[in-house]
Order: structure tokens, then sequence, then C-alpha cells
């Protein structure tokens, strides 16, 4: 695993409000192995991994530590606001490139 995997997993976490019992629960793990996780002691499943990329709106490659980028999870929107979000997503690169970032 990557270095940062613990880590990685532990600000998503936090980021989405959620202790590591609530977390545990939800992937129908134990506590301690969510700590274990997070402590770069314990490397989970594949079916695992996928499962907490789903639960915090992330790649397995990000949680790896193999890409930077973040998902926006879309689903149950409709296509209206779906074209919304895309345009924000294009307005907001513009202004970084204006911004020289």
């Amino acid at each position: 695993m990557v270095y940062d995997f613990g880590y990685r997993l532990k600000k998503l976490r936090k980021n989405k409000r959620m202790t590591q019992e609530g977390a545990a629960k939800r992937l129908g793990v134990s506590k301690t192995t969510i700590s274990g996780y997070e402590n770069n002691v314990k490397n989970p499943s594949l079916e695992t991994l996928t499962k907490l990329a789903s639960l915090y709106g992330v790649s397995t490659d990000y949680i790896l530590g193999l890409e930077r980028r973040k998902m926006v999870a879309i689903d149950g929107l409709s296509a209206s606001q779906e074209e919304i979000i895309r345009r924000l997503i294009m307005e907001f690169r513009s202004e970084q490139k204006k911004e020289g970032l």
C-alpha cells in the first residue's frame, strides 16, 4: 500500500463527518479494522477498497495515492442537473487558468 493510504482514509472519513465506528458499520467491518487501515497496519481486500471508494465518493486510485483528483458523485441527478454541475466545473477551471493556478 501507498505510504499515505491511512492518512487519506482518515481525512476522507473526517470530511464526511463520520466516526470510525460509523464507517465500520457502513462497510460491514469492525472499528478495529478501520483503525488498522488508517494506521497503515492493515490492508483492505479489493472488495473493501471499492466499498471505501464508494463510501467516500472518490476513486480507488485516489485512495491509493495514484491520482490526486477527487470525484463528484452525480448519481440520481437529472440530465439538466448534471449539465449544471458540468458547467460549474468548467467555470471553476476557467477561473483557475485566469488566476494562473
